[in-house]
């Protein structure tokens, strides 16, 4: 089949490197966002997305508004188009471009975690699998019919960044099962039951700050899932603290208010929570670099006592 292939974010590379490589299908064309500026120095930097397509002498599109290169997009020709991170909502003018339609690859089990964040929501809340969902696109936000799923349990110590690249993977494996069945003629649909689903808005670093009031496990999953990105931090005497690894542990005796440091030494930084206790173990303050407490504490001395914002 002829594809366009649309997206954005670096989770959909393992995808177009297959679409790339495999026989079965020909990408046509590759639709991403524009350029932007990165970093401190602002430096115009393309998507890693286009950097691929053109090094495999395929035409890149960049509109500011997708919905506005309806007829660009129809002079690719495509049979279906493959959505990933593209981070644009499409029209229905859009969608109903490409014949076969639109298939969006969504890392996550739908209805469950619609939306900007699955990855980090599904370690955030606890959740003990997740998976990539190849659905139909209509214009609601992840709303459409399921083709397939695949589904892979998380790991007690998965990271939003471990999960990220580990969905990354398995996704070209379902889009090749997903796209074999659209073109058998005659695919699966399944509605999605709009009474169970949850949704995530795009994060921000102010998701990221602790609140020592809340539970000990909570925290733990919250610091793995907002790793690498928007990351966690509290305050340390005015300064921002970002908080890399910790582990939540139970609490023996009565502790004392949330936030109150209950330990400092090699083992790491413990920490009074709304229930339990949260032991940092790697931290980086403001300005300075990512160290094990052990370290951070020999720059910074702490002692039992001392309050955490």
């Amino acid at each position: 089949m002829r594809v366009l292939f649309i997206g954005t974010g670096d989770i959909g590379l393992p995808s177009l490197e297959w679409l790339l490589s495999t026989p079965k299908h020909q990408v046509v064309g590759v639709v991403t966002q524009p350029d932007k500026p990165v970093g401190r120095k602002q430096v115009l930097t393309p998507p890693q997305v286009k950097v691929r397509a053109l090094a495999a002498g395929i035409t890149v599109m960049q509109p500011l508004k997708i919905r506005h290169a309806v007829e660009e997009l129809k002079a690719f020709n495509a049979d279906v188009a493959v959505v990933i991170a593209y981070g644009q909502i499409l029209s229905r003018a859009v969608l109903d471009v490409p014949p076969l339609g639109c298939l969006n690859v969504h890392t996550s089990l739908l209805p469950r975690h619609r939306g900007a964040a699955p990855i980090q929501a599904a370690i955030r809340d606890g959740d003990t699998e997740t998976g990539v969902t190849i659905m139909f696109m209509d214009e609601g936000l992840d709303t459409g019919d399921i083709l397939l799923m695949k589904r892979t349990p998380i790991a007690a110590d998965e990271t939003g960044g471990s999960l990220h690249d580990r969905l990354a993977l398995q996704a070209p494996a379902a889009l090749e099962e997903a796209l074999d069945l659209l073109a058998s003629g005659n695919p699966p649909r399944e509605k999605q039951d709009d009474s169970k689903a949850t949704h995530v808005r795009k994060l921000t670093r102010q998701d990221g700050r602790l609140d020592w009031k809340r539970p000990a496990v909570e925290l733990d999953r919250l610091i793995r899932a907002f790793t690498p990105w928007p990351g966690t931090s509290c305050l340390l005497k005015e300064t921002q603290m970002k908080i890399h690894r910790a582990q939540a542990l139970p609490a023996a005796d009565a502790c004392p208010a949330p936030g109150t440091i209950v330990r400092a030494n090699a083992e790491g930084i413990l920490v009074s929570c709304g229930t339990g206790l949260l032991n940092l173990t790697e931290v980086q303050i403001e300005g300075g670099k990512r160290l094990p407490a052990a370290d951070f504490l020999r720059g910074h001395p702490l002692q039992a006592g001392d309050l955490l914002g």
